[in-house]
């Protein structure tokens, strides 16, 4: 039994080590070509061809392609066979572009980016069934730190050496992601092969406006916080084009450093307090932008505090979409509908910075717009905690008492006489039988088969001593009701 468990733990870790490194090669090609990327600037601006179109239409086809995955993904077997010919397509569609500027280079690259968006929210499957909830924050942060990383060297690969070379090696990586890929398992650790797809949502399995109400603020939450990143692909990065070498190498320094910070704060640490603090370092970034000058220390003061908040943000809205997985029976659905809130910010500040140029606006336009921004975050952040509280009551982010670890909570007596002797996943199914689950629908809410269920309910039956969902119900009202020590 020791054996089966400790080969258990190891296929997890496996399995969850590989989804990372799958989506970094793919996300770090998305970062380095369709969106917004340095190799597509590189080979249109070697071409003499305008950019605009390509980099609008690009993000518009990877909103779509976000969107529409969860409607048609709705297993982890479809989501693996999608992000393989995701993957072959864009390999193929990045080909395309060592050919002359014709109409094939709009058509590859809007599908390549439509195909990637879906690849990215099936990329949500992996995340819920390959990773235990505790650590999915760790897990985000190592897949954007490791795709950053190899946006880098993409983009120094086209910037310093040459396009060609910018595409052939985003190629290359787009082949290992392939090859990892293939490795992916067909079912989650909790999920057998012969599992039946995720139900479609009806009256009765609908999500309640509880769940849909949090998930809605967030969405629109990132959405706005983002249109000072649109910005900044749009009035901050071209206003330091002059120093290639220097932006190239640094400009997701500060955003890597972030993620690193944030994935080994201690539990007992308030990112609550975070939030507020990488808030007023976007207003400050942009309040240097407008008063310093275009130097190379400029440069890095405006890059670290606006990268650096960047990576405060990014983790937190991605690791809470993490969490809301647990509530969610399409993983693809969540992840897809919260990137698409990013890249929709991320559009529309583009497309108004883009506007107050045209109009021959001055920077102090872009700094008002950007610190209008940041006042209605701030507005927007207390809300939103508190709906996000009520649904994730434990997530680290929203953790009311940061002295409270997740150990105190293991060893209060409310939970002392039944967590101790569960799994994670009976932990997880007696909460559900407590309050007045049936098997199927604890089958479907944890994406696992009933029989699975029944194994897990018949252990939790015997590891606590009773023999019916009554006396397991009043077990844990009993020890509810028993005093702190």
């Amino acid at each position: 039994m020791d054996n089966d468990k400790g080969r258990k733990a190891e296929a997890t870790v496996r399995d969850r080590r590989l989804s990372v490194v799958v989506f970094a090669l793919f996300f770090s090609w998305l970062l380095a070509f369709p969106f917004e990327g340095q190799v597509l600037y590189a080979i249109t601006e070697y071409r003499g061809v305008s950019t605009q179109t390509y980099v609008l239409g690009a993000m518009a086809a990877h909103f779509v392609g976000l969107i529409a995955c969860g409607f048609f993904v709705r297993t982890m077997r479809a989501a693996k066979k999608l992000i393989l010919f995701s993957i072959v397509f864009c390999a193929a569609a990045t080909g395309v572009f060592f050919l002359p500027p014709s109409f094939l280079w709009s058509a590859a690259l809007f599908l390549a980016a439509f195909l990637v968006g879906a690849c990215v929210a099936a990329w949500g499957f992996y995340f819920k069934g390959n990773t235990p909830k505790e650590t999915r924050i760790k897990t985000m942060a190592d897949g954007l730190i490791f795709s950053n990383l190899l946006m880098i060297l993409l983009n120094i690969s086209a910037i310093h050496i040459s396009p060609q070379i910018g595409l052939g090696a985003s190629i290359l990586v787009l082949v290992a992601a392939f090859l990892f890929a293939l490795r992916l398992p067909n079912a989650g650790a909790h999920e057998t092969p012969q599992s039946p797809p995720a139900p479609t949502l009806t009256r009765k399995t609908a999500v309640s406006a509880s769940k849909l109400n949090p998930l809605a603020f967030l969405c629109f939450f990132i959405m706005f916080i983002t249109i000072n990143s649109g910005m900044m692909y749009q009035v901050v990065n071209p206003a330091f084009a002059h120093m290639k070498l220097l932006t190239s190498l640094y400009w997701a320094v500060p955003y890597i450093a972030a993620l690193f910070i944030m994935r080994n704060l201690p539990r007992k640490t308030n990112r609550a307090y975070i939030l507020y603090v990488a808030i007023s370092m976007i207003g400050f970034s942009f309040i240097a932008f407008l008063v310093l000058g275009r130097t190379w220390t400029d440069y890095l003061v405006v890059n670290t505090l606006l990268l650096g908040a960047c990576g405060v943000y990014d983790l937190f809205w991605w690791s809470i979409l993490g969490e809301m997985l647990e509530h969610y029976k399409n993983p693809a659905r969540v992840i897809g509908f919260g990137l698409a809130a990013n890249v929709i910010g991320v559009l529309e500040g583009g497309l108004i910075g883009n506007a107050i140029n045209a109009a021959g606006g001055q920077e102090q336009y872009h700094t008002l717009l950007a610190l209008g921004v940041v006042c209605v975050t701030l507005i927007m952040l207390p809300p939103l905690h508190n709906r996000l509280t009520k649904l994730l009551k434990n997530h680290i982010y929203l953790t009311s008492h940061p002295e409270t670890s997740a150990q105190d909570h293991i060893n209060r007596p409310t939970d002392l006489n039944i967590v101790e002797r569960l799994t994670e996943r009976e932990h997880e199914v007696m909460h559900l039988l407590v309050n007045g689950r049936t098997n199927k629908e604890i089958a479907e809410e944890l994406v696992i088969v009933e029989r699975t269920v029944k194994y897990h309910v018949s252990n939790i039956y015997a590891k606590t001593g009773v023999s019916s969902r009554t006396e397991l119900t009043n077990l844990v009202l009993r020890n509810r009701e028993k005093p702190p020590e």
